[in-house]
């Protein structure tokens, strides 16, 4: 139990692993999911989304704004960034977004996200 006689135990550093699975559709009203793709020429641009969530559910959403070749914004549910970070989720989405949209759509994006935690204890 003990670690070189220090008296402390060393525990393993407990295997992480995501699954995330997608669900891309129209857009519909009400407007709400998880994410919000916003095409270049869609006929309601960021600053109209914006309004939008933010009267239907204020403090919800993450507008982040893109240099992509289909897509000017992503709306993302802040909940969401708190379980995986960006740099992690939104190249999924947007290399999923670009086999299904054009530049003139906005397509909703239902995400879920399961976090598998496995930790290992020495006894």
């Amino acid at each position: 139990m003990s670690a070189k006689g220090t008296g402390q135990a060393h525990f393993a550093e407990p295997a992480r692993r995501g699954e995330i699975t997608l669900r891309l559709s129209e857009f519909e009203f009400p407007p709400m999911q998880d994410t919000l793709l916003v095409g270049r020429r869609a006929p309601i641009g960021p600053e109209a989304v914006r309004r939008m969530v933010d009267a239907l559910s204020p403090e919800q959403y993450e507008i982040i704004r893109l240099e992509h070749s289909l897509f000017e914004a992503v709306v993302v549910k802040k909940s969401l960034l708190k379980l995986l970070p960006r740099e992690k989720l939104l190249p999924i989405i947007l290399e999923e977004g670009e086999r299904v949209a054009t530049e003139n759509t906005i397509v909703k994006v239902q995400v879920n996200v399961v976090i598998h935690v496995s930790r290992a204890v020495e006894l």
